[in-house]
């Protein structure tokens, strides 16, 4: 068991350091990090969607926007699409689960507004469909998927894709992608 805990930390670190290993991933994390900005800085929001362990991501990096990240300072308007269950399984047994994210986008997105995406595949047809709405009202739209981005890819303004195909490595990834952009936009939003 001692020797699966190290394979695991090590593979984890491994992910880690191909992301940082490629410069074009840097730079779309740096460029990631200043849209989020501009999007605050003109008072629009900031939503998120994914599923299961990529909901609890979307979440927490909203969590982190809305409360604090490394220091205190007004909240940042950012939201998960997820937290309303009600909402959530109305629309859910009504039009059909791959509707839920998308509906919600089309009421309460405005153009400006950014919307992130999480699949560690890329191909979560609730997410694609809400990235498809965003792109239509003229939202910012931003993917983090594994390595080959799936379908979300091709509907994201800003695409970061973690070098990996192991669900567990990639959520290990976003979450500390959804650090570093909190970190960035923090500081740009309060330490000028």
């Amino acid at each position: 068991m001692e020797n699966r805990i190290i394979e695991i930390v090590m593979a984890s670190a491994k992910v880690k350091t191909d992301l940082c290993a490629d410069p074009s991933t840097i730079s779309t994390i740096a460029a990631c990090a200043a849209m989020l900005t501009r999007v605050l800085q003109r008072g629009q929001r900031i939503y998120l969607c994914g599923n299961g362990g990529s909901a609890a991501d979307a979440q927490h990096i909203a969590a982190e926007l809305t409360g604090r990240f490394a220091f205190d300072r007004p909240a940042l308007s950012a939201e998960a699409l997820h937290c309303n269950t009600s909402y959530l399984t109305a629309v859910g047994n009504d039009y059909g689960y791959e509707f839920i994210y998308e509906r919600l986008v089309k009421g309460i997105g405005r153009s400006g507004d950014a919307l992130i995406g999480l699949s560690t595949s890329g191909n979560s047809a609730n997410v694609i469909r809400a990235l498809a709405a965003a792109r239509d009202l003229g939202m910012e739209t931003i993917s983090l998927t594994g390595k080959n981005g799936g379908n979300m890819r091709d509907l994201s303004d800003i695409w970061i894709g973690v070098p990996s195909d192991a669900t567990p490595r990639i959520q290990e990834a976003h979450i500390l992608i959804g650090h570093i952009l909190c970190e960035f936009v923090e500081e740009a939003m309060f330490k000028h």
